[in-house]
């Protein structure tokens, strides 16, 4: 289910945006800078400071993953299941992935696995026009970011 680019663009990125449902039915957003590709069906991220969205996933275990590549304007969410990992067998190889391979510092609480039930496609307006062009977009959205004013500057 999770694909060759699916994976290749979580781990350019390595920030998602995982949302959550509030007791009271509101939304909670939480940037999660942990997000990964754990294997061909599961996103992971590590509960480093999350004291309500892991509240939410206790009570309620549905959640979206937003990931975004902010310059070519392309990303995918991610939507299914959590289960969170607390027990020490099972945490010590998460932990011991996010020390050597993401060489993570902070202390980690617990895991955060995500069964992942559907993924959707997530686009810009920029790529409604048939002669859009990646490499083009990606450019004006450089030139956005980096402007010391955006007077000069087309509007991506």
């Amino acid at each position: 289910m999770i694909t060759r680019e699916m994976r290749a663009l979580v781990d350019r990125q390595r920030l998602g945006f995982v949302a959550t449902v509030n007791a009271d039915g509101t939304p909670n957003l939480s940037p999660k800078g942990t997000v990964v590709v754990w294997d061909d069906t599961h996103l992971l991220w590590a509960d480093i400071r999350s004291p309500r969205t892991m509240r939410n996933l206790r009570d309620r275990p549905a959640t979206e993953i937003n990931v975004v590549d902010p310059l070519t304007r392309k990303g995918y969410r991610f939507r299914g299941t959590c289960r969170i990992i607390t027990d020490n067998v099972e945490l010590e190889p998460i932990l011991r992935f996010y020390r050597e391979e993401r060489l993570l510092t902070n202390p980690i609480r617990a895991a955060v696995l995500v069964a992942v039930e559907s993924v959707e496609l997530v686009t810009s307006p920029s790529y409604d026009d048939p002669e859009a062009d990646e490499a083009e977009i990606r450019q004006r959205y450089i030139a956005w970011y980096t402007a010391d004013s955006l007077e000069n500057v087309e509007q991506p």
